[in-house]
């Protein structure tokens, strides 16, 4: 696997040994980049995302007011937030889970951020998000989830300065609910007040009550928000459910207050909501479920192991296996669950904007790993053996250098940084002749004729924005409209301003400021026996032009004394036609007709191919 050099994990484990002292300058000549520097556009990147009216303090200065209407229709002031990439709209469920990842990289290493002169620009950027929040949570069980909507923008190419686009807005509520959306921001109204706790307490005191509010709404009203708001259903698809949003709120509940109703929340529904039952190995705005179980795992952690976990000892366990085998599967020692790579050794999961799982594991990864140096542990790999801190932090660092110029193609795929970099951002201000340089309007017709469709670089810099990055095979195009590969948003961006402080500090490390104490853990260690059972039999074999085929069937037994719901199963290495599951986002899924498998009951699919057999793995489940 040519994903990291033994030579750079040499390097991060002598970093690693060396005294605090070899600070930033070492750290980055280390890895041969600028992590200062990348951590600074990181952050400037969000003005460039700025929707309402800008301060005096903007710093993107092709940018200008813009949305100023937004909300009015509905009687409600929606002016402030985030535009989520290149378009003009404002998606609630990624745009909430941007500031939950900014304010878990502030967490985290917010001291880095200070010695880089960058704490001020990263809090301001979570403030910009949270303002918009709270407008957007005008009563405890109402929830504005959108403004705009991707079609009626998608037809037109214009500066958001200019829009004649919809701006309708979009609402949660108890006879429309979203326990997705409703949660996501819960988890970022919570994460954020952790930010604001001691430099605006009033502040991160409001944003907890609108948290307390939105998880309470989130539970009691159940539902898809993609099933109410339905034009988000294109762009942003609730593929993996709200279980993990209602743990993932409720983790960031009990980190922001310490009430161990949070906590009991988190440990009753690991089952029922899918916490110790999903293996996922990506991270992102719609999937949580790694950092639900990377997030329990540091409780884990800094309670002593069992003796300070008390009565829920034994699933708070679980969910460390679980956040063991998401780091192993990123270091490809997670058996038949761990991650493709490319052959430059990039983290690899789909060809549309794949850099989002690159930043979010580099991030899962960096903190994760300072955790458990801190409790003297590793996180412990499926197939034997344990990978040490040390390993999980040098690869996050081949994925962020990947990411900055460290490829076959030697290209940053951050604007800005480094000599090569994308120069046709597929971006509707970033493309147009700023207003401020040219005030005449820009329709939305003469957008795509006149800007658009130009092979020419954009005429606006849109410095620190991570785009969609290379595909499979590190083969990267520069050009505007493949929105694949050239399109940046702000969920690549807010995970990778931590570990970038990460590595800018060297090793004065992280370990959170969670307002609990960070203490040794035991290391002691409970497995428990998987509730899922798979076993695979070739039930027939014959030979054709040649070739020996075999019939291999698979069959799929819940263990457990409870019902299996949500069951999604993962199948590699499959070279022929599968019967009996349908494929899905996350894997493959029984048919509609089986929608769960009562305790003791098996449920068979099968397979044909002229090759030894598949490898058939549980993906998630629920158990209720």
């Amino acid at each position: 696997m040519a994903g990291y050099s033994m030579a750079a994990v040499a390097l991060a484990g002598i970093a690693l040994a060396l005294a605090a002292a070899t600070t930033t300058q070492v750290a980055s000549a280390a890895g041969g980049h600028d992590y200062r520097e990348a951590l600074s556009k990181s952050i400037l990147y969000f003005e460039a995302q700025r929707s309402g009216r800008l301060p005096g303090s903007q710093r993107v200065a092709w940018r200008a007011d813009s949305g100023l209407l937004d909300g009015k229709a509905n009687g409600v002031d929606l002016v402030g937030g985030y535009y989520d990439a290149g378009d003009n709209v404002k998606f609630g469920l990624p745009m909430a889970f941007t500031v939950t990842m900014m304010s878990w990289s502030v967490i985290e290493y917010g001291d880095q951020m200070a010695a880089a002169g960058e704490l001020g620009h990263a809090t301001d950027a979570i403030k910009w998000g949270t303002d918009y929040l709270v407008k957007a949570h005008p009563e405890p069980n109402v929830l504005y989830g959108e403004v705009g909507d991707g079609d009626s923008d998608h037809d037109c190419w214009m500066r958001p300065e200019d829009m004649t686009t919809s701006r309708q807005a979009y609402r949660l509520d108890p006879q429309n609910p979203g326990s997705e959306l409703a949660g996501e921001t819960a988890a970022a109204m919570a994460a954020a007040s952790l930010v604001f706790r001691s430099s605006n307490p009033g502040y991160a005191n409001t944003l907890l009550q609108h948290s307390k509010q939105l998880f309470d709404f989130a539970d009691k009203y159940r539902g898809r928000y993609d099933s109410s708001i339905t034009v988000a259903r294109q762009y942003y698809a609730s593929s993996s459910g709200y279980g993990d949003e209602l743990l993932w709120a409720a983790a960031w509940l009990h980190e922001a207050t310490g009430d161990a109703r949070y906590l009991d929340y988190l440990a009753n529904n690991a089952d029922a909501l899918g916490g110790t039952g999903w293996s996922i190995n990506q991270f992102g705005w719609d999937v949580k479920y790694p950092g639900v179980q990377v997030l329990a795992a540091m409780t884990l952690l800094r309670r002593r192991g069992d003796a300070g976990a008390g009565a829920h000892a034994d699933v708070l366990q679980r969910y460390k296996q679980q956040a063991d085998l998401f780091a192993c599967s990123c270091l490809g020692r997670g058996g038949p669950n761990s991650v493709r790579r490319t052959p430059g050794g990039m983290v690899y999961h789909q060809n549309w904007n794949n850099v989002q799982f690159v930043t979010s594991a580099a991030f899962l990864l960096a903190a994760y790993a300072d955790h458990l140096a801190a409790a003297g542990q590793g996180a412990r790999c499926p197939a034997g053996g344990t990978a040490q801190p040390s390993e999980l932090l040098a690869f996050a660092r081949s994925q962020v250098d990947y990411i900055l110029g460290s490829n076959p193609r030697a290209t940053s795929y951050m604007v800005g940084y480094g000599a090569t970099y994308p120069r046709q951002v597929h971006h509707r201000g970033a493309s147009i002749v700023s207003v401020r340089a040219n005030p005449s309007f820009v329709s939305c017709q003469a957008g795509y004729s006149s800007w658009y469709h130009r092979r020419a670089a954009n005429p606006n810099l849109i410095v620190g924005a991570t785009v969609g990055g290379p595909d499979e095979y590190d083969n990267f195009a520069d050009e505007r409209d493949n929105y694949e590969q050239t399109e940046a948003t702000t969920y690549n961006n807010a995970p990778l301003m931590g570990v970038l402080a990460r590595l800018a500090a060297g090793h004065g490390g992280g370990g959170g400021k969670f307002g609990h104490h960070s203490l040794a853990a035991d290391d002691s260690e409970h497995p428990s026996a998987w509730p899922i059972e798979i076993e695979q039999n070739a039930t027939a074999s014959w030979t054709k032009q040649g070739k020996t085929y075999r019939r291999y069937a698979v069959t799929v037994t819940n263990r457990s004394p409870k019902t299996v719901h949500e069951l999604h199963i993962g199948i590699s290495k499959l070279y022929g036609q599968v019967w009996g599951v349908d494929k899905a986002r996350y894997g493959y899924v029984l048919p509609s007709w089986i929608p769960s498998l009562l305790a003791g009951k098996s449920a068979v699919f099968v397979y044909v191919q002229a090759a030894p057999p598949a490898d058939v793995w549980v993906t998630g489940y629920k158990l209720i």
